[in-house]
């Protein structure tokens, strides 16, 4: 039986959490609801839960380590479980994408994302499927780190409520029917 690490980004505590830099973290918890779970236990510097997914044992990860040093609490999980990255399933915010378009890629670069920078460094390789949930970009002459530090406005949450509902059922049908099928299905 695989299992897959399914890492949602994002920063611990309440003054994050409904900021644009923790749509990973929305993702993994949409879809932990949707399987009747909570993403609870402690461990891998993380929040965590397992479920059985068809034939995978899944761990669906929240780490707690602040978004800089995601890569830390990731490839602790990795290691415990024996897993390889390429069944290091990482969630995101991404600014390069309009709000609330999905991108499902099987590898690449950072793009700039610290999160990710993070865990390429603690892996080792930038070989690893993700989700990517946009974002958008501050007004010119806005900080990036305000931006996504900063919450939704009321016109864009429906958006990205929409966007995290979509995420989840892309991370549903990589998990049941390959990383393949859910980027054609959801790369549109």
């Amino acid at each position: 039986m695989a299992t897959w690490i399914v890492a949602g980004l994002g920063n611990p505590g309440e003054r994050y959490a409904n900021t644009r830099h923790n749509v990973g973290f929305m993702v993994v918890d949409t879809y932990a609801r949707k399987q009747g779970l909570a993403v609870s236990k402690s461990g891998h510097q993380a929040l965590y839960a397992e479920l059985r997914v068809g034939e995978h044992r899944v761990v669906l990860l929240k780490p707690q380590t602040y978004m800089n040093l995601s890569g830390q609490s990731v490839a602790a999980a990795a290691r415990w479980y024996k897993v390889e990255p390429q069944q290091v399933l990482v969630i995101y915010d991404d600014l390069d994408l309009p709000l609330g378009t999905l991108r499902l890629r099987q590898k690449g670069s950072s793009g700039g994302h610290n999160g990710v920078k993070s865990i390429i460094e603690h892996l080792g390789t930038e070989e690893f499927p993700r989700i990517r949930v946009g974002i958008g970009r501050p007004a010119a002459g806005e900080s990036v780190v305000d931006w996504v530090l900063s919450p939704f406005t009321e016109e864009e949450r429906p958006v990205i409520a929409a966007a995290v509902e979509r995420a989840a059922e892309a991370l549903e049908t990589a998990l049941r029917l390959g990383f393949v099928t859910a980027m054609n299905r959801y790369n549109r």
